[in-house]
């Protein structure tokens, strides 16, 4: 028997061993593969270990996905996650290549699946606030969310959980240096169902200038004797 006269449910579950590289190789070889591949219940749930991953065309996006990870665990990971105002000219250029690829991605994801019921972002050091506040007024049923080393997350991201995040139940924000123990608080306080969780974040540096850092005190010590 050859392969495309199995039916289609046959085809749907062999479809489902492959990866999307081999999926897509596999779609090329007829009309019926490639109907099979583009059969929105085989892209329930997409993993992704890198940004450029993204951009291979290999898969589809559409209400059927419930779960995607975008975990980035390369070394040039850590280039992305430096400071803004510490980076030389190199680095700064290695980041502009990618610089909006992942935000680009989630919000396509936000406007076109929005029975999404799970995000996990690591090394995403260019995820902005502003992409999961989106993501989150469009994904009303995401119950898990966790992100860790994206280091653009502030509290506005907190925020927007407290605001729109009505089925979330658990949150990680690990290794996310941003954020700050007040925004935490206020989740618990809003959010007391979601488990929440924060390895290595409130307490660490947070991305300005230690210069800045030092005038603002100063002048917040002025305004307080005047």
């Amino acid at each position: 028997m050859h392969i495309t006269q199995l039916n289609r449910e046959c085809l749907l579950h062999l479809f489902s061993f492959l990866d999307k590289n081999s999926r897509k190789n596999l779609a090329k070889t007829c009309h019926k593969l490639l109907e099979v591949f583009q059969d929105p219940m085989l892209w329930s749930l997409l993993n992704f270990n890198s940004p450029a991953e993204l951009q291979k065309h290999n898969f589809l996006l559409g209400p059927a996905l419930k779960y995607l990870s975008i975990c980035w665990y390369s070394e040039r990971v850590k280039v992305c996650n430096i400071e803004d105002w510490m980076k030389n000219h190199f680095q700064k250029d290695f980041c502009s290549r990618h610089e909006n690829t992942v935000t680009d991605f989630l919000l396509e994801v936000g406007n076109r699946c929005p029975n999404l019921l799970s995000l996990t972002l690591s090394g995403c050091g260019h995820v902005t606030d502003d992409c999961l506040l989106l993501l989150l007024k469009n994904c009303p049923s995401l119950k898990t969310l966790k992100l860790e080393n994206c280091v653009r997350i502030t509290d506005r991201t907190l925020e927007a959980v407290i605001l729109y995040g009505a089925s979330l139940q658990t949150l990680h924000v690990d290794f996310c240096r941003n954020i700050t123990q007040s925004g935490l608080q206020r989740v618990k306080e809003k959010r007391p169902s979601v488990a929440l969780r924060a390895e290595r974040s409130a307490n660490m540096i947070p991305d300005s200038k230690p210069g800045k850092k030092l005038v603002f005190e100063k002048w917040s010590r002025k305004l307080a004797q005047l």
